[in-house]
């Protein structure tokens, strides 16, 4: 009987061991993609977040803090709704937006980011003009959620309908929210919308002229290619184009 107590308490703790590890893990891929928004110019200093799902528990940059600071043993993490399980600092302000998409679709990954040619766009339209099929790769024509206060419930609402069969939105006058199955492919897909928006500037702001825009037909056509772009697996991108 012993024996048997001692076998099943083995088990429990090398199961919590392989959690903390696929914790810690997750912590470390979440810090290198939100170093990698500074770098690559879709954040400045502490605007934007980034977050990762490990079961029920959701890992997320915390406010105020510049990502060079953020430390392996400084993880911050919350359930579902929103408690916090993980850290003493606070979580991003921006949280609401993050939970609100991971209980809706089946992410595993959210980034948002305040990169600059996007917002830029959100500032014009209602919708990123069809510049270029890539906007299959995101699910179809990219929507501009309505303007809200950062951090409100009325904004993780507005994101959710902009995101609706979609995984990438612009935020109206605030930048961008991506997500994925991976951190890697919700950073791809942010990039990915970065680019498009820069492309319709660039090619908006030529006197006399106006851009070529694809038909919704043409975009559908591209995105059935795009669910076949690549090699298998979880990354895999391309997703039903509306």
């Amino acid at each position: 009987m012993a024996e048997r107590r001692r076998d099943a308490r083995d088990v429990g703790e090398g199961a919590r061991g392989a959690r903390a590890r696929e914790v810690a893990d997750a912590w470390g891929e979440l810090v290198a993609t939100a170093r990698r928004t500074v770098a690559d110019g879709l954040v400045v200093g502490t605007s934007g977040n980034v977050s990762v799902r490990v079961g029920d528990t959701v890992l997320v940059t915390p406010t105020g803090v510049p990502y060079d600071r953020l430390t392996p043993d400084g993880a911050v993490g919350v359930g579902l709704d929103g408690r916090q399980t993980l850290g003493d600092l606070r979580p991003t302000s921006e949280l609401p937006m993050h939970l609100a998409v991971y209980r809706a679709t089946g992410a595993r990954a959210v980034v948002h980011t305040h990169a600059p040619h996007a917002t830029a766009v959100s500032t014009l339209v209602t919708e990123l003009p069809l510049v270029h099929y890539m906007a299959g790769a995101l699910g179809g024509p990219v929507r501009v959620a309505p303007y809200a206060t950062y951090g409100t419930p009325e904004l993780a609402e507005n994101m959710l309908q902009a995101l609706t069969r979609r995984t990438a939105c612009l935020l109206q006058n605030h930048g961008t929210v991506a997500y994925g199955d991976s951190l890697d492919q919700a950073y791809d897909r942010t990039a990915q919308l970065e680019w498009m928006c820069r492309v319709w500037l660039l090619a908006s702001s030529v006197p006399g002229l106006s851009p070529a825009l694809l038909s919704r037909e043409q975009l559908r056509e591209a995105g059935e290619r795009l669910r076949e772009y690549g090699q298998p697996g979880p990354d895999a991108d391309g997703v039903p184009v509306a």
